[in-house]
């Protein structure tokens, strides 16, 4: 009880000084959003970089499928920099990004891509992306991942989806985008935070790799003449992709960047 007693004076004394500081000078706040525990190790440089940026993060911890799936467990914001607890009495998914200036997802799985691309929610990630987009929060996604959740691979000791799975996974991927989410490589998640954040221009590597398709249909024959391998490609939201156009830019390793025109 005096443990609990203790923690709780801490997290007052805490948000109080936050407020106090952030009355200076406010900061902008992110939301990171796990699979569980140890998934945000990888990302310490991104947090680091972020905080010079004097851009805060939170931490959505999401061990196991039963705390991933909505029910009698809902979350709550703890402050800045701290990780966000699941119990019943917190405030539901849905209102968690009001709280934000952009959600990260640093790994999607083929459920969670399902249920948000087809409008679908039930899942603590289906909620929060839903609400981030209806209130025009930036969503940020990591697309090279392997579609597979780490529990999963764990338990079936396999790294990677099925072929069937795989193709249907990279379908949802593309109305991910269509929807105005940000797919970007894990590695390139900063200059993501930082160009929606910011609004800062494209830095000078990602300049030299930009190119724009100003077209309604967008085809394969297109993105082999005009594309290198890992460029980056600006695309209108209302512009139309062909089929094979989509497996070529898979092939080419292409980033695709949907704008509004």
């Amino acid at each position: 009880m005096k443990l609990e007693l203790e923690t709780l004076v801490e997290t007052i004394v805490r948000d109080f000084l936050e407020k106090v500081e952030g009355g200076r000078k406010e900061r902008k706040k992110v939301l990171f959003i796990f699979c569980d525990s140890s998934a945000h190790e990888q990302f310490t440089d991104l947090f680091i970089q972020l905080n010079s940026e004097k851009i805060d993060h939170d931490f959505l911890f999401l061990d196991g499928e039963t705390s991933a799936w909505l029910g009698l467990h809902q979350i709550e914001s703890t402050g800045s920099t701290k990780v966000i607890a699941a119990d019943e009495f917190a405030p539901a998914p849905l209102e968690l990004p009001k709280e934000y200036d952009a959600i990260v997802i640093p790994e999607i799985d083929l459920d969670n891509a399902a249920r948000i691309s087809l409008g679908l929610k039930g899942s603590v990630k289906a909620e929060i992306v839903f609400s981030a987009l209806t209130l025009g929060k930036p969503v940020i996604i990591g697309e090279d991942v392997p579609g597979i959740k780490r529990s999963d691979r764990r338990t079936l000791k396999k790294l990677s989806l099925p072929s069937a799975y795989q193709k249907l996974f990279n379908q949802y991927k593309e109305n991910l985008k269509s929807m105005g989410i940000i797919l970007t490589k894990q590695e390139r998640i900063y200059e993501a935070i930082l160009g929606e954040l910011n609004n800062l221009p494209i830095s000078s590597s990602n300049a030299n790799r930009e190119k724009n398709f100003q077209g309604n249909v967008l085809t394969s024959d297109w993105v082999e003449k005009h594309l290198k391998e890992n460029d980056l490609l600006i695309v209108d939201k209302k512009a139309l992709i062909t089929p094979k156009a989509k497996d070529t830019l898979s092939e080419k390793k292409i980033d695709v960047k949907f704008v509004q025109g």
